[in-house]
């Protein structure tokens, strides 16, 4: 009994190896003929606006010894 079990064991192991090998064949990955280009336009912009309003402009200067 070990002796068929063995064979069965071996028999469904062989089906799809021998399937992917028949197979390989079929199959072919080929590289572009062109370049591939990567296009990124990345616009990175940073803007620190300090506005002052003339009251608070007067503050500061009426208590300088603060700031």
């Amino acid at each position: 009994m070990q002796g068929k079990r063995l064979l069965n064991g071996t028999g469904k192991l062989a089906v799809p190896v021998l399937a992917s090998l028949a197979l390989a064949g079929c199959i072919t990955v080929n590289a572009p003929e062109d370049a591939i280009v990567i296009e990124l336009n990345v616009n990175i912009r940073q803007e620190v606006i300090y506005r002052l309003a003339e009251d608070a402009g007067s503050t500061i200067e009426k208590n300088a010894d603060i700031f």
